[in-house]
């Protein structure tokens, strides 16, 4: 199938390594080009390499932290003087620490919010113009299953992608005469440094094993094994793609089953 993607402009936030570079990765293979950020520049570089040897797609790496504003207008203007243009934003950032309700202080939901719901006000904010100057666009946000299904200890990823889910929905109306469609989607238990970092707090303050208490993870997935950052990607390449030109406001988990709810 072809996605009626090649040429087309993407910037993707976070793109160093796990969901983001597996998104960057899916477009460039697709014939997308691409605006890529992460905080370290080392990593950035060799991700840079790595998609544009391996595909025919002009890579743009910009070192940007998702939590500076500057930052953000930094990336995204790079990324119009570079290209001209600008069809398609994967907002994603990494997730806030874990923890209970009674072990975050006022400074640690504000940088929560910081990271997963103004990065993507802001940068949202920053590309609609050129997405309407463009005749359409397509924003997908990675968010998590938490939104959907709360998850034990992380209150404030269960808070807060909730909130980029409702900023999406109203983006999607707002927007829809301009054709630029606004989608979220939520991973579930993904191999990624974040899922490792979780499973390992997880382990510590039970007393058991990292192996033992990622089974005892996977045990709750009805597909009875975690996905690859690859599986998320694929949804995000068909959403940023021309054949997915009457889909909006929605939110698709990605998580083997692991949602129980009916919607």
């Amino acid at each position: 199938m072809d996605l009626g993607i090649a040429g087309k402009i993407a910037i993707v936030a976070a793109a160093s390594k796990g969901m983001g570079k597996a998104v960057a990765v899916g477009l460039a293979r697709e014939g997308a080009h691409l605006a890529i950020c992460a905080r370290g520049e080392s990593e950035l570089k060799k991700t840079t390499r790595e998609i544009t040897s391996s595909t025919s797609a002009r890579v743009l790496p910009v070192v940007a932290d998702v939590t500076s504003p500057n930052d953000i207008q930094r990336l995204v203007k790079k990324t119009a003087d570079e290209f001209g243009r600008i069809d398609i934003l994967v907002n994603n950032a990494g997730g806030p620490p874990s923890g209970l309700f009674n072990s975050f202080s006022d400074r640690d939901w504000q940088d929560a919010v910081v990271l997963n719901l103004l990065s993507a006000v802001r940068l949202c904010r920053e590309v609609i113009p050129y997405m309407q100057k463009a005749g359409g666009g397509r924003i997908i946000n990675i968010v998590s299953v938490a939104a959907k299904q709360p998850i034990e200890s992380l209150v404030l990823s269960n808070s807060i992608r909730a909130a980029v889910i409702g900023l999406a929905k109203t983006l999607s109306i707002e927007l829809a005469p301009d054709n630029i469609l606004v989608n979220n989607i939520c991973p579930g238990w993904i191999l990624t440094d974040r899922l490792s970092a979780l499973v390992k707090k997880r382990a510590e303050a039970s007393g058991k094993s990292f192996d033992s208490t990622l089974s005892e993870i996977t045990t709750t997935i009805p597909l009875h094994r975690c996905g690859t950052p690859e599986e998320v990607a694929n949804l995000i390449v068909f959403l940023a793609s021309e054949r997915a030109s009457y889909i909006t406001g929605t939110t698709i988990q990605v998580d083997g089953g692991l949602t129980k709810g009916l919607l």
